[in-house]
């Protein structure tokens, strides 16, 4: 499956740009408010053991309490015990995405949100690709892959699609790609920019909408993730 290899390609790049890093480093901030980039790092590895329950058959999380516990135990470990977790993790997580198994068919993630289990690499990757640039050590939105950023600026539309809170609008980029959003109360609004500036502001990464245009319309509040 392509995905599951782009998800080895994205794990192998985070663990080689984590790898520069030292103890001191990793206790700094991330661009994650309240989150050192331990913190982030060790999201990560146990998100790769969540999508082993969920691929599974079993809950994703015992908890949200359970969640947030692990990651704040995990998350103040120095530099090597962390590349060493989120090694290993991946590693469980490509041995149960390896497993024969019906991927047509639905599984149950984080507070009941169901997909088909062929996009459980996907999401991985999302969560990989995203928080690598959320740790701050050089890995911007714009390196991120071309493929990537599209398929997500495609998955996060059709997730504010139809939102209520959020009017009719079209993401536009100048090479003419468009994906059409929101569908609530509201003038339509076109909002242009580069793919990356677009994921920035889906993504909840740059919400001030820096480097977007809408033509003199203000930009709208995009609802939670």
């Amino acid at each position: 499956m392509h995905d599951l290899a782009s998800v080895r390609e994205a794990t192998d790049r985070l663990l080689g740009s984590a790898g520069k890093l030292d103890n001191a480093a990793v206790a700094e901030a991330s661009r994650l408010p309240g989150w050192t980039r331990g913190h982030v790092l060790a999201h990560l590895a146990r998100n790769a053991d969540a999508l082993v329950n969920v691929l599974t058959g079993r809950p994703m999380y015992a908890s949200a309490e359970a969640r947030d516990a692990d990651i704040e135990r995990d998350a103040h470990r120095p530099l090597d015990a962390q590349l060493a977790d989120l090694r290993d993790s991946a590693a469980r997580l490509q041995e149960a995405a390896a497993a024969p198994a019906d991927w047509s068919r639905t599984v149950t993630l984080r507070n009941g949100v169901t997909d088909q289990a062929a996009r459980v690499p996907f999401r991985r990757l999302i969560e990989l690709e995203l928080h690598h640039v959320d740790l701050g050590i050089g890995y911007e939105l714009a390196d991120l892959p071309a493929d990537f950023t599209d398929r997500e600026i495609e998955f996060l539309a059709q997730r504010f699609s139809g939102h209520p809170g959020l009017p009719p609008v079209t993401l536009a980029t100048a090479d003419g790609r468009r994906w059409a959003t929101g569908g609530g109360d509201g003038d339509p609004v076109v909002v242009t920019g580069t793919p990356a500036d677009l994921l920035g502001w889906l993504a909840g990464r740059a919400r001030d909408g820096a480097g977007l245009d809408t033509g003199g319309a203000g930009l709208p509040t995009l609802p939670p993730l």
